[in-house]
């Protein structure tokens, strides 16, 4: 994909100040007060020279001194308000990408963060918007500061001396030429930089992600070393970055003061010649130095904004990355109160990275409302894609899969999803609080609902013995409970959520024997009136369900109760014969 121009991305970046314009006006108008007062000061200073020091006269020069310092005051004024409304508007622009960011993320679906680091994409989140933020907050500032600054002195060296505002104006071309050839450098490098870091990022958070394995297996050591190569992969791509970025800066300070003395030099030469007065020489030299400050600034801001195009682009690819899953303009409505009829007509199924691996083929199965149906199979079979599939993380290759005798397609998606009920396998704990837990299908569920769906799951003697009860937060990915109260934290999850159709993946897998037996229970009332899918692997769970359906290799092999089973699928018989058979 080709990279957008320097110029596209900018936009887009100062583009997010549009909202706020009312404060950008604030601040520039501080910032034009600011630097008018600075170039006042140059005046100041020429009638302290002519009309105090040269004249000799010691009350014009106590005016003119206290003229100075009423401009300089009212330049720090205006440079209060400049900082802060600069610095304000950084930090709110910084927000509001990570507010839009974040909310296109939750709209992607599960295919991109399959292809995608976590890492990654956090880095961009934190690393990129953070340089975003001092961009707009003290670059955009200093840059428009300077430019106002460069272009009043220009005015007003030409208004001093005509013929040595010409010889400063020579330099200007000489100082563009450095900025021309490195700029690009520093953005292509800048780019290549940041990419690292989020390189970095992603192998942290996956190794602290599965320090357990980490230590179990003694791989620290190893995962040292690998976490230095890409340390010193960032500090080499951080070296070429700094090396132009010196180069630039080098450059234009070089030619800038070579400029500058030159011209002094020249200048000199009329004041002794009676062309020019002392004070019109200092007034000029003041203003060809703030004038060669400015341009040093306006390189410096150029490498800070050929890096924040860097940061800018990574975070436009983000927002410009189109989910593969999508509502319909005009969805159909499902009725108020869903059965939970589901019809899957010759379904086929591979995922995106690997199209030519079908992980589905060619599979039909209606499933009646407050039906309970099993899947059983080896791993591999297909089980877990369905529930993908059923809840739309990824639309069907070939086929049709239909609620309540709608193509799922049709629906919105939202309003599709709110159907399922989903207790996966490996619990999914967020690092809040049991109650913020429990009630993630129903924010706004009452705090008995919550404990009514606790005590059905069996947990709520556990979550009573918690420092803080309900409001006891859990820690990241609920490190602070045991497998089985992860599992049981889930399931009143989905009893609270009281949707007409569950999705149990082997729910009662991290349960011991003890508590397997009162969740069973709990999902025996759960399941009444309700259309169930249950991935079971121990066959124990399954038995009383009214249909298995074994599969394998993608494909239904056979239909029918656990006895009919037994009698008459071989697959079946040997699952049976090794888990029930003592």
């Amino acid at each position: 994909m080709q990279s957008p121009k320097t110029s596209t991305v900018m936009k887009w970046l100062f583009g997010q100040l549009r909202p706020y314009k009312s404060k950008v006006f604030f601040a520039i108008t501080a910032l034009i007060v600011g630097a008018a007062s600075w170039l006042l000061l140059g005046q100041g200073i020429k009638a302290v020279v002519d009309e105090g020091f040269i004249a000799d006269n010691a009350d014009k020069l106590d005016q003119t001194m206290f003229m100075v310092m009423g401009i300089a005051l009212v330049g720090s004024i205006a440079a209060y308000f400049r900082f802060y409304w600069m610095i304000w508007l950084g930090e709110r622009v910084s927000a509001d990408i990570r507010q839009n960011v974040y909310g296109h993320l939750l709209t992607l679906s599960p295919a991109f963060f399959a292809k995608t680091r976590t890492g990654e994409v956090i880095s961009r989140f934190t690393a990129d918007t953070t340089l975003l933020q001092s961009v707009v907050g003290m670059g955009l500032s200093m840059g428009l500061r300077s430019c106002i600054t460069f272009i009043g002195a220009l005015f007003l060296m030409l208004f001093s001396s005509p013929m040595l505002t010409l010889y400063v104006l020579i330099a200007v071309p000489i100082v563009l030429l450095p900025i021309r050839v490195f700029g690009a450098k520093v953005r292509l490098h800048s780019k290549n930089s940041q990419d690292k870091v989020a390189d970095v990022g992603a192998y942290v958070d996956e190794t602290l992600h599965e320090i357990h394995t980490v230590q179990a297996y003694s791989h620290e050591e190893i995962d040292k070393t690998l976490f230095q190569s890409r340390i010193e992969g960032v500090m080499g791509a951080a070296q070429l970055r700094i090396k132009y970025r010196a180069l630039l800066v080098a450059f234009i300070m070089a030619i800038s003061i070579i400029a500058i003395t030159s011209v002094a030099w020249i200048g000199a030469q009329q004041v002794l010649s009676g062309e020019l007065s002392a004070g019109e020489l200092t007034a000029f030299m003041f203003y060809a130095v703030m004038a060669g400050g400015a341009v040093a600034t306006i390189s410096e801001v150029i490498g800070e904004v050929q890096k924040a195009a860097g940061a800018s682009e990574r975070l436009m690819e983000l927002l410009n990355t189109q989910t593969s899953i999508q509502s319909p303009v005009s969805p159909i409505v499902l009725p108020n109160k869903v059965s939970g009829e589901i019809d899957l007509k010759h379904v086929s199924f591979h995922y995106p990275q690997a199209d030519t691996v079908p992980v589905i083929k060619n599979l039909s199965l209606a499933i009646k409302s407050g039906e309970r149906v099993a899947l059983v199979g080896p791993s591999g079979a297909g089980k877990s894609t369905l529930f993908q599939l059923l809840l739309r993380f990824y639309d069907v290759s070939n086929g049709q899969i239909a609620l309540e005798n709608q193509d799922i397609k049709l629906l919105d998606v939202s309003a599709l999803r709110d159907q399922f009920a989903l207790v996966p396998q490996e619990s999914v704990i967020f690092a809040s609080s049991v109650k913020d837990n429990i009630g993630y299908g129903r924010t706004h569920a009452s705090q008995l609902d919550i404990e009514n769906a606790a005590k059905a799951a069996r947990a709520h003697d556990f979550i009573s013995e918690l420092p803080q009860g309900y409001d006891t937060n859990l820690g990241e990915r609920g490190v602070r409970l045991s497998g089985g109260q992860k599992q049981r934290i889930a399931i009143a999850r989905a009893i609270l959520a009281d949707r007409p159709i569950l999705l149990l993946d082997e729910a009662t897998s991290s349960l011991d024997a003890s508590n397997e037996q009162h969740v069973k229970l709990a999902l025996e009332e759960l399941m009444k009136d309700k259309t169930t899918l249950i991935i079971a692997h121990r066959l124990a769970t399954v038995i009383n369900a009214d249909r298995i359906v074994v599969m394998d290799k993608g494909e239904i092999v056979a239909i029918g109760t656990h006895q009919e089973l037994v009698e008459n699928n071989a697959l079946y018989r040997e699952f049976a014969q090794l888990q029930l058979v003592s």
